[in-house]
């Protein structure tokens, strides 16, 4: 008796893919958070601003309403004018403008709540928290927890598209890492709210406005291309930020 051979066809093809580090966001996008008189400020902050020279600050700092002598960012580390409420404060250049000031922390206080206010988030509690290593198209992302970054993090997008990072934790940016900007992304559209404090690492690079109902800590060597808007202190150690092109 003949044999017949039979060929063994495959029915499927397996595919295994890689996980995406790539999240979408927006379906409708988001509308940039107003600054007010607190875009006027590289640098503002409630209760003082700490200092471990030399720092290099491109625009205006100012404080209030604790006195200027809390302002501890010397004259020839900023590029910009240093405010302060009263005549304490660095010379020879301090303006005393407590009007400006006031006016200031105010529209700094209206933004936070706008950032905050932000419903409907196109994204919740992304990667349970840590965003270490993701790439964020632009849209309102939302978590009830800290957020760590412990590995680069790109934000993806167009010069008109805009991040809203709700947190209502603390936001650390770990030691080297980096934030970038792609695509034409630009960093006065990048909103990062928090309700804890928020510290950006040894020697890391970050990107953005950081809208802070506590603590920003910009710890040996960090930068930063934004705004650090904080509704109590700001502390520097030998840092470099700049304020994002308007």
């Amino acid at each position: 008796m003949r044999l017949k051979t039979l060929a063994i066809v495959p029915i499927a093809v397996i595919s295994i893919l890689a996980a995406t580090t790539s999240v979408s966001a927006a379906a409708t996008p988001q509308s940039p958070v107003n600054l007010g008189s607190a875009g006027n400020f590289t640098i503002l902050s409630e209760s003082g601003i700490t200092d471990v020279h030399a720092s290099a600050v491109v625009g205006d700092v100012g404080t209030s309403p604790i006195t200027g002598a809390a302002l501890l960012l010397t004259c020839p580390e900023v590029t910009g004018y240093i405010y302060t409420v009263d005549a304490a404060g660095p010379l020879p250049c301090r303006v005393t403008d407590a009007t400006r000031l006031t006016s200031a922390v105010g529209d700094m206080e209206t933004a936070y709540n706008d950032a905050a206010g932000r419903t409907n988030p196109d994204v919740l509690n992304l990667g349970a928290g840590e965003i270490g290593g993701l790439t964020l198209t632009p849209g309102l992302y939302k978590w009830t927890s800290n957020v760590s970054i412990s590995n680069d993090v790109t934000l993806a997008g167009g010069p008109n598209d805009v991040w809203i990072l709700q947190i209502d934790g603390t936001l650390n940016e770990a030691s080297a890492k980096h934030v970038t900007l792609t695509g034409g992304a630009q960093a006065k559209n990048v909103f990062w709210q928090t309700a804890g404090g928020a510290a950006i690492g040894t020697q890391a690079d970050f990107q953005g406005i950081i809208l802070s109902k506590t603590l920003v800590a910009m710890k040996t060597k960090a930068s930063l291309t934004g705004r650090l808007l904080a509704q109590t202190a700001v502390t520097l150690q030998m840092n470099s930020i700049t304020q994002p092109a308007l």
